[in-house]
């Protein structure tokens, strides 16, 4: 299963841009958050992560939506 996980972290940022994206994509679930990327706790991403078996695959909009920076990727998970 296509799982989608989106996130915005300010206002002038278009959620349903990424929503529509993972959508076309087709993710079965897409699981979001309205959080700056700094924030450790992601509600929507921890829900998507939750509910992946393995298999499942999750498909982001771009690379920066899972963390701030390649530093951060690589330390959250741990590649």
């Amino acid at each position: 299963m296509l799982i989608g996980y989106a996130r915005i972290s300010t206002d002038d940022q278009n959620l349903n841009l990424q929503m529509d994206a993972l959508q076309l994509a087709g993710c079965e679930k897409i699981y979001s958050d309205r959080i700056s990327g700094a924030k450790a706790v992601r509600p929507g991403l921890t829900l998507a992560l939750e509910v992946a078996r393995t298999g499942d695959v999750l498909v982001v909009w771009r690379l920066d939506r899972l963390g701030r920076s390649l530093k951060d990727l690589l330390k959250r998970w741990k590649l």
